[in-house]
């Protein structure tokens, strides 16, 4: 039995993937990663290697970062996050089109970002866990990083003057 739901986006490759929820007077209970649903959705091919979770305050934006190797499965562990996630291959007719996701603790929300696609968040919540699974090691040098406010794009946020570090600051 599948323990996930799956829908497509308007881009190519990026999934939103939802936990099946099991809910009774004890409260809930539900699989975050279960290998045997993602091989029966077709991404049989990805082999999670890493698991990691970064946590921030409120405002606190991450990102916009990728490579050109890597699958990510991010979700909400605590909290709430306004998630970005950008198509950066060069060779896609959807080349640097762009949608937004509120994820969080409570709608469970996760998201299957494709190689050469980067993602970024914001901490919308007092404080939040940010949780993600790589298919790959991680390689500073290998990957890109798009400015927060690049003017190309076009990116909507909910705020204006988020806290940011410096790598996504000074580009």
């Amino acid at each position: 039995m599948m323990s996930i739901q799956v829908k497509n986006t308007e881009i190519e490759g990026l999934k939103v993937v939802m936990p099946i929820v099991y809910e009774d007077f004890r409260g809930t209970n539900f699989e975050n990663y279960n290998k045997l649903s993602y091989d029966l959705i077709g991404d049989e091919s990805i082999e999670f290697l890493v698991d990691s979770i970064s946590t921030s305050r409120k405002h606190t934006l991450r990102g916009i970062h990728g490579d050109a190797h890597t699958t990510k499965l991010i979700s909400c562990l605590h909290g709430s996050l306004y998630v970005i996630v950008v198509n950066n291959d060069y060779e896609s007719p959807q080349y640097m089109q762009w949608t937004s996701f509120t994820i969080s603790a409570q709608n469970r929300l996760q998201v299957l970002v494709p190689p050469k696609f980067g993602n970024s968040h914001l901490v919308m919540s007092d404080h939040a866990v940010f949780h993600y699974k790589l298919d790959a090691y991680y390689d500073r040098k290998s990957q890109f990083t798009i400015l927060w406010n690049n003017r190309n794009y076009k990116f909507w946020w909910p705020i204006s003057n988020p806290i940011l570090s410096e790598r996504d600051s000074l580009i």
